[in-house]
């Protein structure tokens, strides 16, 4: 360290000032969007009935694509190193509190009205009967047929 902390702040971010932070930063962010666009994928396909679950992974695809995208651009065109220093922790923490923080609550109440429909689902359906069609024959029917 030849200058003093607050100067490295002004340099551009590249591997010739920050040869610790330069390649792992930019190789991480590439590595992390990779697995936010796979996880969106993957987890769609799985939940794809379940909307509240689809708007989580939808809000998460774009924040991650957004944020790490942005890093990666000022890896390439070598911003100043105070850019990406206020991003990182920025955008690291929008994605926490989407996942933590945002959805929770709409998740835990989703998940408690599936608990309700197969609770209903179930009390529905105990009885063997329940799932045999009645017939009509002694019913209406039968009834306007003898009168005539």
């Amino acid at each position: 360290m030849t200058l003093a902390p607050w100067e490295y702040l002004f340099l551009p971010f590249n591997q010739g000032n920050f040869p610790d932070l330069f390649d792992p930063i930019w190789i991480a962010s590439l590595v992390f969007l990779a697995a936010t666009v796979i996880l969106y994928v993957v987890r769609t396909r799985q939940l794809h009935k379940h909307q509240p679950y689809l708007d989580l992974y939808e809000w998460l695809l774009w924040t991650g694509v957004i944020f790490f995208s942005l890093v990666l651009v000022y890896a390439i065109f070598h911003f100043d190193f105070i850019i990406p220093i206020v991003s990182l922790p920025v955008g690291l923490g929008l994605l926490v509190w989407i996942r933590f923080v945002k959805f929770p609550p709409e998740l835990r109440t989703y998940e408690a009205q599936l608990a309700k429909q197969r609770y209903m689902s179930r009390f529905r359906y105990a009885h063997p009967e329940a799932t045999i069609k009645q017939s009509n024959k002694g019913g209406k029917r039968g009834r306007d047929r003898r009168r005539r």
